[in-house]
């Protein structure tokens, strides 16, 4: 009967791990945690989702199928890890803040939603390792994805998708042009930014009629240009008075619960200066690294 043996290695046991710490989440959450609504879904999506694409890339790599994925498996698994490292961090800010804050109760649903927390940060912590034990070292041969500039995608479309999250709900972005031109930043760059990891993890740059490389210079220093407006633009339009802005926070958003209307414009002010300072870093990195395509 053949045996299948799991090579042990630093990069193993981070990958274990992390799918225990995910399964712990949101099995005690699901179990006792006793809540419901749209962020308790988001932190089950997060946790689920992480403990299923770690599952996926253990029993690929146990089984020694990477030649036969659809995928670059140069490219997968730190695209994966990188994004799991984000989605658990989402969830490890969101769970607590929405349902453990100013709780006073003790009790055991109070005691599963603090366990779900705790390993959420831990699941955290073990994404972030392994997309270190797996990043690109100077002077080696990888693909995209495992380089700083692919990482830094990655980066780029989830603080994207957050910032579409807040100016969602409610709806922010409609009250003037300007506001709607910083939305129309957040979008473009978000589907270019995607388009080129699905590219990368799939394998089609070879496909296309320019070089790669040129194409993710131009593509980082017009991201840079986009949203540097956008990031001047969304406070002056938010926080100014002279523009029919709120600079101060309402008195009652000190008793709703989670983050009210201001805390999400203020959030959204925060995440376009961090993605622009992210597509910065990119234009840097991009405009001096050389890269094999795997």
């Amino acid at each position: 009967m053949p045996l299948v043996v799991l090579k042990s290695s630093r990069l193993t046991w981070v990958r274990l791990a992390a799918l225990v710490f995910t399964c712990v989440a949101f099995s005690v959450a699901a179990h006792g945690g006793a809540v419901s609504g749209g962020m308790y879904d988001w932190s089950i999506f997060c946790w689920a989702f992480s403990f299923a694409g770690t599952l996926l890339v253990l029993v690929v790599e146990l089984m020694g199928l990477q030649s036969r994925a659809p995928v670059s498996w140069n490219n997968f698994p730190i695209t994966f890890a990188c994004y799991a490292s984000l989605l658990c961090l989402s969830a490890s800010i969101i769970f607590p803040l929405y349902f453990l804050k100013g709780e006073t109760r003790r009790d055991e649903a109070r005691d599963h939603r603090i366990a779900s927390s705790v390993f959420s940060c831990l699941a955290t912590v073990a994404y972030f390792v392994e997309v270190s034990l797996t990043r690109a070292q100077p002077g080696e041969v990888a693909g995209y994805m495992a380089t700083v500039p692919g990482l830094l995608k990655v980066c780029e479309t989830f603080v994207a998708s957050v910032i579409f999250a807040f100016v969602s709900n409610p709806v922010s972005y409609d009250g003037h042009p300007a506001l709607k031109w910083c939305m129309a930043v957040y979008c473009i760059c978000f589907v270019i930014s995607t388009a080129i990891v699905v590219m990368c993890v799939g394998e089609c740059t070879g496909f296309l009629p320019f070089p790669f490389a040129r194409f993710l210079s131009a593509y980082a220093l017009l991201a840079v240009a986009m949203y540097l407006t956008a990031t001047i633009i969304w406070p002056i339009f938010k926080f100014d008075s002279r523009h029919s802005g709120t600079s101060s926070r309402p008195d009652f958003c000190q008793y709703s619960h989670g983050l009210c209307w201001w805390d999400k414009l203020v959030a959204v002010a925060v995440l376009t200066a961090l993605n622009f300072l992210i597509y910065l870093a990119d234009l840097v990195y991009s405009a001096r690294l050389v890269f094999v395509t795997a």
